[in-house]
């Protein structure tokens, strides 16, 4: 990579640092904060050389020291020389060696553990904190901060200091996963290997000339590794992670006695009974990954394992999940799939924090009482086969509650099921789409009394402009499914969206609105993706906005780039169809931003998201995009809309 001129150097050294405050408003001039801090800024620029990750990670040191130049030099200084004029390795490792021993101790370990991973893997976040805590590396500072918000602190914290590289959905930009630099990767493989923390098999060797094994990560299964697994002594092993490419080296279980972390994700154990056979013995275990595996059962020993924080078994054929799994009362996160069914008694597990997917139906209804004794879940998603009411008094006691998913299939949405529920403070993610109809907007939905709601998908039966002005207002929302029934009330006016509304949001549905909804300028300005999911069109008079035209304010919408939209007429005859499809696709035409859009006109409803795959002609490249909106809905049978 070619370096960075000093200019542009600047500019990523004290964006990262200051933000945008340095910039005066001459885009391509930066400015010095602080006059006093010019002389070893211009230093510090010189020994990155241009280098991008260097230039970061310094910002990213400097960042947390004082503004004064005393202590910037002290960073100038502690760096070492040499890097001016010779962009090699060495001198690299030089500035990221300083990052990694400026970290606090909980850190380090943190962030050593994540040399565990092959060379450009996507690591998720969930599954790494839930790892870290298994390890141990996360320990509770204050009553009331569960372990698992405490490792996405770490988490966060190793991205601000640039150590790892940040992966956001493609939909709503959530924080999912992140890498880790190949540079980054090659200095704490390093250290953990001088300081024997993790012993690595990949491609380029092994890592640990110990064989005493702390931590063991199986990332291939060539022929010297096989030859090497008869001198392995995994009897001190913390965690062994293997990957599919090393699934022949799965170590036997009775080796591995004070093992706290197995994960074998994606490893197709083809002989299920011979990998798990010990693994009742494993009784230090607090993280068991088994995603994807394809194991069809696990042994009934497993409720021997009294330590154990996390079990995922997503992606397995396991259809029933042993009766002794309600012994484990240690449990803070179970991962199954929708059609993997629980034993009665699950209201034992009172630690448990994340429980995905839930189901529930006539032979497991009495799960829905012992929900209501889990009142350490901040994670639930459920299915039901039909509503029950018993279910919004133990969501009621529920109050810690952060990512509420319900879906009822495949019976109808209940009328006003939900409407006595006020949701808990801090709720991050609520969908009840394909639960409930709410009978109007609830008052809990306010900016003051959920201000950390990113993502909603809710179906209200009668909306309101001022409604819709309150959800513009809510401060963190990014993504929006909103379903209403206005035109089945007789409502058959349109909405619009104000100057400022809807700050954050990136992605929105807007389904069984009536035409218009108009953007006015300042209006979601960070919004990516627009739906409109039957767009209901009304008689002549009704087509035209307030002003008489039919601009729906498109062009206010400065980072928009894709629009779909099913046009459904309702009292409008073709010509005016025609008309509004006419109008919409010279908006989307004329944006600056070059969208990729669909726009159609259908006349009976669209059941469900596979009628609205094949009702678009689309692109391939919309196709592909579309398949993102709906590959939840699609993997669990659900409808979309």
């Amino acid at each position: 990579m070619k370096p960075l001129c000093l200019e542009s150097s600047r500019k990523l050294l004290y964006g990262r640092i200051f933000g945008n405050g340095n910039k005066d408003n001459n885009e391509d001039i930066v400015k010095y904060p602080d006059n006093e801090l010019a002389e070893v800024s211009e230093r510090i620029l010189k020994k990155c050389a241009g280098v991008p990750l260097a230039i970061v990670t310094m910002a990213s040191l400097l960042a947390c020291k004082a503004r004064n130049k005393m202590e910037w030099y002290e960073v100038y200084n502690s760096v070492g020389t040499g890097l001016e004029n010779n962009l090699d390795v060495e001198n690299m490792r030089k500035i990221l060696s300083f990052s990694y021993y400026e970290l606090p101790c909980y850190l380090r370990a943190c962030l050593l553990y994540l040399s565990m991973f092959p060379e450009d893997y996507e690591i998720d976040k969930y599954r790494l904190i839930n790892m870290w805590i298994g390890e141990g590396f996360i320990q509770c500072e204050k009553v009331g901060k569960s372990l698992f918000e405490l490792g996405e602190k770490y988490f966060n914290e190793l991205i601000n200091r640039s150590m790892i590289q940040p992966i956001h959905d493609s939909l709503d930009d959530m924080l999912l996963s992140c890498r880790v630099h190949d540079m980054v990767l090659d200095l704490i493989r390093s250290l953990s290997s001088e300081e024997n923390f993790i012993t690595v098999l990949s491609n380029m060797g092994r890592t640990s000339p110990s064989n005493t094994i702390r931590r063991l990560s199986l990332q291939n299964g060539q022929e010297s590794h096989v030859m090497a697994q008869a001198t392995w002594s995994l009897q001190h092993a913390r965690s062994v992670v293997v990957f599919p490419a090393a699934v022949s080296l799965v170590p036997p279980l009775d080796c591995c006695r004070v093992l706290r972390v197995l994960d074998l994700e994606d490893c197709h154990l083809s002989q299920a009974n011979s990998s798990l056979k010990y693994l009742g013995n494993l009784h230090h275990l607090r993280y068991l990954g088994l995603r994807g595996t394809g194991v069809s059962q696990l042994p009934e020993e497993i409720g021997n394992l009294q330590l154990l924080q996390t079990l995922d078994v997503r992606g397995t054929e396991i259809f029933r999940l042993p009766l002794s799994v309600v012994q484990l009362r240690k449990l803070m996160c179970l991962y199954i799939d929708w059609f993997t069914r629980i034993p009665n008694g699950i209201g034992n597990l009172t630690c448990l924090e994340q429980l995905s997917w839930l189901h529930i139906d006539d032979s497991t209804i009495n799960i829905i009482e012992d929900l209501g004794q889990l009142t350490e879940l901040r994670q639930l998603y459920i299915q039901l086969n039909k509503w029950n009411d018993k279910l919004l008094e133990c969501l009621c006691k529920l109050q810690k509650m952060q990512e509420l998913v319900i879906t009822v299939y495949p019976c109808q949405r209940s009328i006003g099921g939900l409407d006595a529920w006020v949701a808990p403070r801090h709720l991050r993610k609520l969908d009840t789409l394909h639960t409930c109809w709410f009978s109007t907007l609830p008052a809990w939905v306010n900016p003051s009394l959920l201000p950390d709601l990113t993502k909603l998908d809710i179906a209200v039966r009668e909306l309101h402009q001022v409604d819709l002005e309150i959800l513009g207002r809510l401060p963190a929302l990014r993504f929006l499914k909103l379903k209403v029934d206005n035109k089945n009330l007789g409502i058959l006016v349109g909405f619009v969206v104000g100057a400022g509304a809807f700050p954050c949001l990136v992605f929105c549905v807007f389904h069984q609105f009536v035409w218009p909804v108009v953007f006015q300028q300042g209006a979601m300005p960070r919004l990516r993706d627009l739906i409109f999911s039957r767009f209901y069109l009304r008689e002549a008079r009704g087509i035209a906005c307030n002003d008489g035209s039919l601009n729906l304010g498109l062009g206010n919408l400065p980072s928009l780039q894709v629009v779909i939209a099913q046009l459904q007429c309702d009292g409008a005859g073709k010509e005016e169809a025609e008309q509004a499809k006419a109008t919409l696709t010279h908006e989307v035409e004329m944006h600056p931003n070059h969208l990729h859009h669909d726009i159609d006109i259908i006349g009976a409803p669209a059941p469900d998201c596979y009628s609205l795959l094949v009702s678009f002609p689309l692109s391939s490249k919309l196709y592909l995009h579309l398949f993102l909106c709906l590959r939840w809905s699609i993997y669990f049978s659900m409808p979309f809309f």
